[in-house]
């Protein structure tokens, strides 16, 4: 199993991200809300993921980069929970909406949820 997160698992090319926020479906799942979107046309290797963390709820920029490790860990250590059964690879944005620093044994289990809802409904389609 490989527990690494990449430079290419990150989603950095603006034309993509632009493209998941207009394009994209989203849930939401305190404390984030999920932005998905598959492409077929466009091969990407791996899913590639963004992590944002609002300023307006965080102030410090120590915190909001201290809640952007924990869930780039979270994500990084249960990122196997996302299969390629159809072989369509996601582009996927956690955007952290709450104002309170959550410790990582409260963002884990959710980021867990929220991999296996995104793996749901990919076996859907």
């Amino acid at each position: 199993m490989n527990y690494t997160l990449s430079k290419n698992e990150r989603l950095h090319s603006k034309k993509s991200i632009k493209e998941l926020f207009d394009k994209g479906s989203s849930f939401f799942l305190y404390p984030f809300k999920v932005l998905y979107f598959e492409n077929p046309q466009n091969p990407i290797e791996t899913n590639q993921v963004l992590f944002s963390v609002s300023k307006r709820k965080i102030k410090k920029a120590v915190d909001r980069n201290h809640v952007k490790r924990r869930i780039k860990e979270a994500y990084r250590l249960n990122k196997h929970l996302l299969t390629d059964k159809n072989k369509c690879k996601k582009n996927i944005a956690f955007i952290y909406v709450s104002s309170d620093i959550s410790t990582f044994k409260s963002i884990e289990p959710v980021i867990q949820k929220i991999l296996k809802k995104l793996d749901h409904f990919s076996s859907e389609s």
